[in-house]
């Protein structure tokens, strides 16, 4: 499949189209992954509003569902037309409708196949794993009208991918102590999908002398590949080297700010123009103060 192939996405009624919503579920739910062919309907079918993506040629191509009790679930995108965008597409316009119906959050049930989509996407994980129609699965939730506590590394990683992935030119990241969410395999994918995507994209890490020898070796690599990409700075000023605070924000308004660095706990947003705005402020500010930090760029790994 061609991957500039068009297609779109539309709000489905289930009256009318359910037998294009269940042919796609049944492609993948009942004939690929062998869920059993009961469990594919249920009666909260023509309860939920409905999202369908089109091919060019009409062909439905993936579904999705929202569910009166705020859930999101049903999601299919057919083999052909994954890592395309249209499951992303999906979920926007299922987020769209659940914004328009007023609510303050939504959940969904993750295959953990798909948990870092999610994540790129502003939910954060909940609770352990559990199987689902013999498939293991994760709860996820974001919340639409506000931020959301991050309280573990599961949910950490996550606040963090996102953010990367909201990102459209622009990322200011402010590092302190031991990051481990340096070394998460989806944080650095999300991070080297942005500053290898083919538009200009910047960078700015705020990174402390003291911290260098807690950097992960995968972290530093990509720093030094891509030195139009990253600029990095040492705060040198008394008041600047004292905070102890860490944060990462995106030019879309989407932060993750923790008040003590070293730990993960802290406050995520997808959508906090206002935060955002005071977090880029306090940034911008430690960072006209500090000294271009070359000596990073040549670190050894």
């Amino acid at each position: 499949m061609n991957p500039s192939a068009a297609f779109h996405v539309e709000t489905a009624d289930y009256a009318v189209q359910q037998a294009l919503l269940h042919g796609v579920r049944r492609a993948v739910f009942v004939e690929e992954q062998k869920v059993p062919a009961e469990l594919e309907t249920d009666s909260l079918d023509p309860l939920s509003r409905h999202a369908l993506a089109f091919d060019a040629q009409g062909q439905a191509i993936g579904a999705g569902r929202l569910t009166p009790d705020q859930r999101i679930g049903r999601m299919a995108v057919l083999a052909a037309w994954r890592g395309q965008g249209v499951g992303e597409a999906l979920l926007h316009k299922l987020l769209e409708q659940a914004r328009a119906l007023g609510w303050g959050e939504v959940s969904l049930h993750a295959q953990l196949a798909a948990r870092d989509f999610y994540a790129r996407n502003g939910f954060l994980p909940q609770g352990p794993t559990f199987v689902e129609a013999g498939i293991e699965h994760q709860t996820m939730r974001q919340r639409l009208d506000g931020a959301m506590r991050v309280q573990d590394p599961e949910q950490a990683a996550a606040a963090t991918t996102a953010v990367i992935h909201s990102a459209r030119r622009h990322l200011r990241w402010q590092i302190r102590g031991n990051d481990a969410l340096l070394a998460q395999p989806q944080v650095l994918a999300a991070l080297r999908r942005f500053a290898t995507a083919r538009h200009d994209k910047q960078v700015q890490l705020l990174l402390h002398a003291s911290d260098l020898s807690a950097l992960p070796a995968a972290f530093i690599a990509l720093v030094q590949r891509l030195p139009s990409v990253f600029q990095l700075r040492e705060p040198v000023d008394p008041a600047d080297c004292q905070v102890a605070s860490a944060g990462l924000g995106s030019d879309s308004g989407a932060c993750y700010f923790r008040p003590i660095g070293a730990r993960c706990e802290g406050e995520f947003a997808l959508a906090a123009q206002a935060r955002a705005h005071q977090q880029e402020e306090l940034f911008q500010r430690i960072w006209e103060r500090s000294r271009d930090c070359a000596e990073l760029r040549v670190l050894g790994v």
